[in-house]
């Protein structure tokens, strides 16, 4: 049943030094490398790519260099979530436009829709486009927790086939293939090999923007080798990145460290500040002893 699995990077977007502009060739260097080490697919302008920090024509942008980069070597799903359903429907509508492979939808994150209003908005952007829909739970940024019976109800859309599922609950994997009969896959968001455990035929991490080599081995260990040996001893050595990219570190630890590596992607856009003080100094000893490096 499923066109999209492996190891999806949510990217970050590259600013110049003062963060005005988009680092195109940062971005297209990012891309090249990506995929080079086994990267299964890649998600900008989603959190992790600051995308509510962008303008439309930002967003269009990035999505454009990464479709363009990736020339179709893998599967490319733009953010397109909104406040406004008629925001998120345009979005969608320009991913596909642009030849994206499917669109990554967070739910309104402010008005906090009822199911009904959820199911409305969703079903709009299905019949708005043809491409696949990945749901995004993220109840900690959205304000909106999708339970399992309410995803298997989603999943009655046409195109919504996917979600990516960012609890720290991965019974919630299992519970959503059962209700769903068929009709969605799950990747998972922060757990990943606990996820594969329950059933997900994916991860996307943010730690696979430094480690892209070994992040994608873990669905290669436990999905396609069925190795659970090698793959719990691959998830204790990533954890100290898990951690370091985790809460609300996910953009300037991953930027700090991706600049110490040698990628200069610049510093977040405010509100959020640059790691300093015992951030960097973590950062710093993380990049260190895990030996990251382009």
């Amino acid at each position: 049943m499923s066109t999209f699995k492996g190891t999806f990077t949510v990217t970050v977007t590259p600013f110049n030094e003062y963060g005005r502009q988009i680092d195109e060739s940062s971005l297209r260097r990012f891309v090249e490398w990506q995929i080079e080490c086994g990267v299964h697919g890649l998600i900008p302008v989603a959190s992790t790519g600051e995308f509510l920090s962008l303008s439309d024509a930002e967003r269009r942008n990035v999505a454009e260099i990464v479709v363009e980069q990736a020339a179709g070597r893998v599967p490319v799903l733009i953010g397109a979530g909104a406040e406004c359903t008629w925001d998120a429907v345009r979005y969608s509508r320009e991913a596909q436009d642009i030849g994206a492979d499917g669109v990554l939808v967070i739910p309104p994150f402010y008005s906090t829709p009822n199911a009904a209003e959820l199911f409305a908005h969703y079903r709009s952007i299905g019949e708005a486009i043809s491409i696949p829909i990945m749901l995004y739970n993220n109840p900690a940024t959205s304000n909106v927790d999708m339970l399992p019976a309410q995803v298997a109800e989603l999943s009655k859309i046409d195109n919504v086939s996917y979600i990516k599922e960012s609890t720290m609950d991965p019974t919630r994997v299992r519970d959503i293939l059962r209700l769903s009969e068929g009709r969605m896959a799950v990747f998972g968001g922060i757990m990943g090999y606990e996820s594969f455990m329950n059933g997900a035929v994916g991860w996307t991490a943010v730690g696979c923007n430094l480690m892209p080599r070994e992040f994608s081995d873990m669905y290669r260990f436990c999905v396609e080798e069925k190795d659970i040996a090698a793959a719990s001893a691959l998830y204790d050595e990533l954890k100290p990145v898990i951690d370091l990219v985790g809460q609300d570190r996910y953009v300037s630890a991953t930027k700090a460290a991706l600049n110490l590596m040698g990628l200069a992607v610049g510093s977040p856009r405010p509100p959020r500040l640059p790691a300093s003080g015992e951030l960097n100094a973590r950062v710093e000893r993380v990049v260190r002893e895990m030996g990251m490096q382009l």
